[in-house]
């Protein structure tokens, strides 16, 4: 193990010490070695804490959507790339998102902990509980003769807004939504946005008050149930900014998601992404490209990827066509981490990106390797970040991670030290996700890892198949199922 930490401690002060100052003046054409050398520990550590000031200053103390805390990032981030006029143009795009406020719920005449949901609308409603078989994503899971009823259902596989759509027809008054893993429902939404008067109001329990009422329906007695729920409206932001130089017509576009949780400050999830997207957008402007190169911060991850998805699904096809590869970082300080990359050939998971994404993983993979000279490992390319829209709308993608609560395994420890047996990150989701706890040795091998895909595809995709091989088409319905309804994927959200 120590082996394993000492050699990355070497590598990292390699890194920093390898970091070189260009002239602001300077503007050759781009290298991964110059955009990789001109990242260093301290500006990623500072930025880091500039969002951890920006939630704990906020009355919610995160940056989740809707709060202080996460209008300052968006404002910092285009603030900070707009004193480059002459380098990039900067934009923001508007997305309409709903939150959940308050969710006052009486069961048996008494008060319970619940937790509003996004996108569900406000009301007051009661009636006798009625159990939902199975994981309500099947019509024949939901009970006959149940009108006037609300409806008791599991989180989980399928997303929750179709449990929903499926209660309502059933007869539902309300939904309570009981949590399919430890942890409340805070911030939950129910992952869709209607398209009319589609929802009932609808409220979060914990897994283990869901099991328990469960057991009290089952043994025969009512169980009378009051709500009250509200929601809100708001508009949140994506950030885009796009290189003036560059091939307009050829992008490559790297991303990650702004926001955080309710529970904490989100400086790994995704602070760690955001800032590593931040910091190359900065060095870039030393240097000029032959390619355009995109950087976006996506709103409302956490609600369901509802960001990303507003973005791609407002993309023209021609639009779409321009960009070449997607590449989106989710995590990049890790406490106990792994180097890993996303599948994009499915030789470990079996689950193939378009045309593209197979190269993406090479180059990842050639960089832990023969640049970074770091063991490396894959994940399941199973849509469970922001690249999911893009992956459905025919799009290359690829990407890389530290590792959120997954646990890591003895070969993992092998590989990369830490602990095995624990999670990758065990402040994922809490308000231990802060400044204090990220692994910055790991992190500048990471954003030199983005800074590395960065600064190649900025130069040239020809390691990529030809564009009319990449031309943008449908996934098919039963794959695109699998990825979005994957465990993983819906415990991120």
């Amino acid at each position: 193990m120590w082996k394993s930490i000492l050699n990355l401690a070497a590598v990292a002060a390699t890194i920093d010490a390898a970091a070189v100052d260009i002239r602001d003046d300077y503007k050759g054409l781009v290298s991964s070695e110059l955009l990789r050398n001109s990242i260093k520990t301290e500006a990623l550590k500072e930025k880091a804490l500039k969002l951890e000031r920006f939630a704990y200053d906020s009355p919610t103390k995160n940056r989740v959507i809707g709060s202080e805390g996460h209008a300052a990032t968006v404002k910092y981030i285009t603030d900070t790339l707009k004193q480059f006029p002459d380098y990039y143009n900067v934009t923001t795009q508007e997305v309409p998102l709903n939150v959940g406020e308050s969710a006052n719920v009486t069961i048996l005449g008494e008060a319970t902990d619940a937790y509003a949901v996004g996108f569900a609308p406000s009301g007051s409603v009661s009636g006798n509980l009625a159990v939902v078989s199975n994981l309500g994503c099947e019509e024949s899971d939901f009970p006959k003769n149940a009108t006037g009823s609300i409806f008791l259902i599991s989180r989980g596989t399928c997303v929750s807004g179709e449990k929903v759509l499926l209660a309502k027809k059933a007869g539902a008054k309300g939904v309570l939504i009981y949590n399919n893993i430890d942890g409340n429902l805070e911030g939950y939404s129910l992952q869709r946005v209607p398209e009319g008067d589609d929802y009932v109001p609808t409220a979060g329990i914990s897994q283990g008050y869901g099991k328990g009422l469960i057991a009290v329906v089952n043994g025969g007695i009512p169980v009378p149930v009051v709500m009250s729920t509200t929601s809100r409206d708001i508009i949140s932001l994506n950030v885009n900014v796009q290189t003036i130089d560059g091939d307009q017509e050829n992008v490559i576009h790297v991303s990650g998601h702004s926001d955080s949780v309710t529970q904490g400050p989100g400086i790994n999830d995704n602070g760690s992404g955001s800032v590593s997207l931040l910091e190359i957008a900065i060095q870039l402007t030393k240097f000029k490209v032959k390619n355009a190169v995109r950087f976006s911060w996506w709103t409302g991850e956490e609600i369901g990827l509802m960001g990303a998805e507003y973005y791609v699904k407002h993309l023209s096809a021609a639009e779409k066509n321009k960009i070449r590869l997607l590449l989106d970082f989710d995590m990049m300080a890790s406490p106990n981490y792994a180097f890993q990359i996303y599948d994009g050939d499915g030789s470990a998971y079996n689950l193939t990106g378009p045309p593209g994404s197979a190269e993406a993983e090479a180059e990842f993979s050639h960089f832990f390797k023969n640049i970074a000279k770091q063991n490396h490992t894959e994940i399941e390319f199973d849509g469970r970040s922001d690249y999911g829209p893009f992956l459905e709308a025919g799009i290359a993608a690829g990407g890389i991670a530290c590792g959120a609560e997954g646990i890591k395994t003895q070969e993992e420890f092998e590989m990369f030290g830490g602990a095995a047996g624990l999670a990758y990150d065990v402040n994922y989701h809490e308000d231990g996700d802060n400044a204090n706890n990220l692994n910055y040795d790991a992190w500048i091998v990471m954003a030199q890892a983005i800074a590395h895909s960065t600064a190649t595809y900025a130069l040239s995709f020809d390691s990529l198949p030809p564009k009319n091989a990449t031309a943008i088409r449908k996934r098919g319905e039963a794959q695109m199922f699998k990825y979005k309804q994957s465990a993983s994927y819906l415990k991120m959200i």
